[in-house]
């Protein structure tokens, strides 16, 4: 994305708005094809399969009859069945009439609830189930670490008599037995004061005592899209030595002297590929849990910790990657629920929510930070799609499914009269939801 940014005028605009479409696109792809594999084998045909919305761009007919096609607005997409009257699935009542039997039987309208039902739960589940597959995928790509506590990769070479070296097995730190490599991470957390840490080791055959490094020094992880440590240049990787000229021996110590900031610019010397940078940033009130369950405004800068150890790893079983996968889709469904029920409760700022603008941004932002960390953000989205789908809201395929269950329970379809308003009332939902996020997002590049 480098190269896309550095074309004179529009690369700038090109590397955000080019992530944006390749992640919405494969989303909304994945999300419609659940629709349409499990429609089809229901028996129901499909007229349209579109990606994006208004003027067309490109398409072909296939051997069934269902026309591909990619619009020019990558905001969605849809699949139109025989007897839709748009790709709002609503029935053309005047077409249905004038079917045969036989024909009526393979639109969307004229098949059994029960494959209704499973034709729109299958875009959620098939988001889902992407989701499972690109975590699955990144962690068959960066291993599970071995069973026995192994150094596999020092982040950065530190000064040391007797360093660390990867492929050292660790026994003891700080004189307590090391059963796994997390032993390491809490030893550190638990130390009074962070200073160097006493390790045993066993190294080609022998057992050596070795003095390292404190294993959380102000190395920085990772930092989230269109935050302050974003916009002041800090990047993962970096090693704080200093902020407005003290020294930081910890990462812990890093980010006490942000919270204490208040909104104060702090000067940073960065330590990056041998070199020392200096960078300028100013923290900003966020949202943060107090620990207690509940939220409080915090001086935060956007960047996360890193280990200075990483343990050696291992590529794990398919199935062990899948659980890994599945584990870390619903880790999100949860965080995600959890931020929307403090926004409804007013606990976190509604000025939190993202639209389409924002949602460019951090696919820019995360393109440039490297291909795992854009992958894994195609996962977020695509979790994030099939969970809003699933809201029992008219016009989104949860409101789609609990009118078909209640077909299901009374033996008959709701009215169309109370169809059309409880579909008017979830659209205009969506599009005061779309419109306030749009205006967040608005007022956040403004700012």
């Amino acid at each position: 994305m480098d190269l896309i940014a550095n074309i004179p005028l529009i690369g700038g605009f090109l590397s955000t708005v080019l992530p944006f479409v390749i992640v919405l696109g494969i989303v909304v792809f994945v999300h419609e094809y659940g629709h349409y594999i499990v429609a089809r084998w229901c028996g129901i045909r499909s007229e349209v399969f579109s990606i994006g919305f208004g003027p067309v761009i490109w398409s072909r007919r296939d051997r069934r009859g269902t026309l591909w096609q990619v619009a020019a607005l990558p905001l969605g997409g849809y699949v139109k069945f025989l007897g839709d009257s748009d790709g709002s699935s609503r029935a053309d009542a005047v077409t249905l009439d004038h079917m045969a039997p036989a024909e009526r039987a393979q639109t969307f309208h004229g098949a059994s609830v029960g494959r209704r039902m499973l034709t729109v739960l299958a875009g959620p589940v098939a988001n889902f189930l992407l989701t499972i597959v690109v975590f699955a995928a990144i962690v068959m790509w960066q291993g599970v670490p071995t069973e026995r506590p192994t150094i596999g990769e020092i982040q950065v070479q530190m000064a040391g008599d007797r360093p660390l070296l990867p492929g050292d097995v660790v026994l003891e730190v700080n004189g307590a037995p090391v059963e796994g490599f997390d032993t390491i991470y809490r030893t550190a957390l638990d130390m009074a004061k962070p200073g160097p840490m006493h390790f045993r080791v066993e190294r080609d055959g022998s057992r050596i005592d070795v003095e390292a490094p404190y294993a959380f020094p102000a190395l920085i992880a990772g930092v989230s899209p269109l935050s302050p440590a974003s916009k002041a240049g800090l990047r993962a990787g970096d090693l704080v030595l200093s902020v407005n000229g003290r020294p930081v021996t910890a990462f812990e110590d890093f980010r006490q002297q942000v919270m204490q900031s208040l909104d104060e610019t702090l000067t940073l010397e960065v330590l990056r590929d041998g070199s020392t940078v200096t960078l300028t940033v100013t923290p900003t009130l966020q949202d943060a849990e107090d620990g207690d369950g509940g939220f409080e405004k915090r001086p935060m800068i956007g960047a996360a910790g890193a280990p200075l150890y990483l343990p050696a790893t291992e590529t794990p079983m398919p199935w062990t990657a899948v659980g890994y996968g599945a584990l870390r889709m619903v880790d999100v469904i949860t965080q995600s629920l959890n931020g929307l029920k403090h926004v409804i409760t007013g606990e976190i700022s509604a000025d939190n929510l993202q639209g389409p603008l924002g949602i460019a941004q951090i696919s820019g932002e995360t393109a440039q930070q490297g291909f795992v960390n854009f992958v894994v953000l195609i996962g977020v989205i695509s979790t994030a799609i099939g969970m809003l789908n699933l809201f029992p809201i008219p016009v989104l395929d949860g409101g789609h499914f609990m009118a078909f269950l209640i077909e299901a329970v009374r033996g008959r379809p709701p009215s169309p009269a109370a169809m059309q308003i409880a579909m008017s009332i979830g659209l205009g939902l969506i599009l005061l939801l779309m419109v306030f996020a749009t205006y967040n997002d608005i007022m956040r590049m403004m700012s």
